[in-house]
């Protein structure tokens, strides 16, 4: 059976399209919304993804947008009725941020993924238990903390064990891959997973040596996501996160910059993965 798309990938089709159709027709936002009689706001909310479309809208734009190839009519109309109805985490509104959501939209519909964690190992890769022990310290409920992880674990399952996922390279620093969360048992067991997943064709899992010195972002991590018909996105992680795209090129193009330094001096995937297996070792985890 083929799985269902997810609603934000027909959303984002449908930001891309309607997008590409009004500059073409020559409209400001301003001036479309007007012709269709709705609020600019509305159309914004369209155009960034954020709410689905109606079919009745979609016609609506289109007739302004002169888009009449019937094949791509019925692509567009596809695509909005399917543009409705919850994402897969929806149900974990109550520990999702509205700017992460947005996130996990994008990350769902990337093509490649380009991530650095300079202190812990990121939340992709991570196992249940190390999941627990790393966010333990923030005090949450034990009921709060159970949903935090298994968002985290369900979102893992879904980059890498459905097909199409994106292709990803992780950069750890040395720091990252040293650090015990939740003692030697619990990290080795993290270690294992580090392992088994950078076994994968579409995964690359790298460490940054502490012999490499400083670099730009010594100081944060972040995540680059690539698209083959959109801008790039750049995701800066921290307590609010922020995210950012064709709006800021030049500091998107910073960390890009910043990621091809930090990949010329991490070791290669062979030798990360022998560093990974002697710290795993040194933990004396049987």
């Amino acid at each position: 059976m083929t799985p269902l798309v997810d609603p934000s990938l027909n959303r984002r089709k449908l930001r891309l399209a309607l997008r590409h159709a009004r500059e073409n027709a020559g409209l400001t936002q301003r001036e479309a919304a007007r012709n269709v009689e709705w609020s600019q706001s509305k159309l914004i909310r369209v155009e960034t993804g954020t709410v689905g479309v109606s079919v009745s809208d979609l016609r609506a734009l289109l007739a302004l947008y002169r888009v009449d190839h019937p094949d791509r009519v019925a692509e567009l109309e596809q695509a909005a009725r399917g543009s409705k109805g919850p994402s897969w985490w929806s149900s974990f509104h109550d520990v999702v941020t509205p700017q992460f959501a947005q996130y996990l939209g994008y990350e769902g519909a990337a093509t490649s993924l380009h991530t650095y964690h300079p202190i812990v190992v990121p939340g992709h890769l991570q196992t249940k238990r190390y999941a627990e022990a790393l966010l333990a310290p923030r005090g949450l409920d034990p009921e709060r903390l159970e949903r935090v992880v298994t968002l985290r674990m369900k979102r893992r399952e879904r980059m890498f064990d459905n097909p199409g996922g994106p292709a990803c390279v992780f950069l750890l620093d040395e720091a990252a891959v040293r650090r015990q969360i939740g003692g030697p048992e619990v990290q080795s067991e993290q270690l294992r997973q580090l392992l088994d997943l950078g076994e994968r064709e579409e995964i690359a899992v790298r460490v940054l040596p502490f012999e490499a010195g400083a670099h730009y972002s010594t100081l944060g991590s972040f995540v680059l996501l690539g698209f083959p018909d959109d801008d790039d996105l750049l995701y800066l992680e921290h307590a609010a996160g922020s995210m950012t795209g064709g709006e800021d090129l030049d500091l998107l193009a910073r960390y890009q910059e910043c990621f091809q330094t930090i990949e010329e001096a991490a070791l290669s995937e062979s030798d990360s993965a022998d560093l990974i297996s002697r710290i795993q070792q040194d933990l004396g985890v049987r």
